[in-house]
């Protein structure tokens, strides 16, 4: 859906341009919050004059935003904290901190430039970006200092620290590099396993105590045929 914009609408246009956008977001908030209106010639000829005014407006704060940009380039915010022995915050610091901080020492910095994603939780000292446009941005440095601590000494004392643990890590990294590397072993190509106990065939069961053939059965007492009948009685 077209739409003509009726204000400067950030990361989408300004005032006098006529941008494709979503129907919902249109209907739902460019034109509720009075951002845009349907591009209509007749709505295009109105603003044909706010336009031109506004594009002067917007090159003069353009200047104004690239000159406070470059004032506050690499300025340095200390904020003392309550915190306890270990460094952790017992509250946090936000970036209206950080932007009060910076105008107090006279820059020009609106709350909403400072780009803080997450509140800090911990002293020490951290790189915050600080965005006027979208193509127009500088870092800054924010220190967190324990209450009752003296800001450089805090900073000394952090950058000692941080010298040692690069130099500690350096050693560490020189161990690693000169440290033989272990030969590797060469793995037993594995142990023969027997081809296994020749497992005994089985106690062969006794086939059995080999029957004799049979122990030949007598034929039988021959019956005697009988006592010979004499032959006859004696003979007288």
């Amino acid at each position: 859906m077209k739409v003509l914009l009726v204000s400067d609408v950030r990361k989408l246009g300004y005032l006098g341009d006529v941008v494709d956008v979503a129907d919902g977001y249109a209907r739902n908030y460019l034109f509720p919050q009075g951002f845009a209106k349907a591009a209509t010639d007749n709505n295009i000829k109105s603003i044909a004059k706010a336009k031109a005014a506004r594009a002067e407006e917007r090159n003069l704060e353009r200047k104004q935003l690239e000159k406070a940009a470059q004032a506050v380039s690499g300025a340095e915010a200390v904020i003392a904290a309550t915190a306890n022995e270990l460094g952790h915050l017992f509250g946090s610091v936000a970036k209206r901190d950080i932007a009060k901080n910076l105008r107090d020492q006279g820059f020009e910095v609106a709350d909403d430039v400072v780009m803080l994603h997450q509140h800090i939780k911990e002293v020490g000292t951290y790189s915050v970006k600080l965005e006027f446009a979208d193509d127009l941005s500088v870092q800054v440095s924010v220190v967190v200092v324990p209450e009752g601590v003296d800001a450089e000494a805090f900073k000394i004392a952090q950058k000692e620290a941080a010298k040692e643990a690069a130099k500690l890590a350096a050693e560490l990294k020189a161990q690693e590099q000169k440290a033989p590397e272990p030969e590797a072993q060469a793995e037993p190509e594995g142990e023969v396993k027997p081809e296994g106990e020749a497992k005994p065939e089985g106690k062969s069961k006794p086939k059995g105590k080999a029957k004799p053939e049979g122990e030949a059965k007598p034929e039988g007492k021959s019956k005697p045929e009988g006592k010979a009948k004499s032959a006859g009685k004696k003979e007288k």
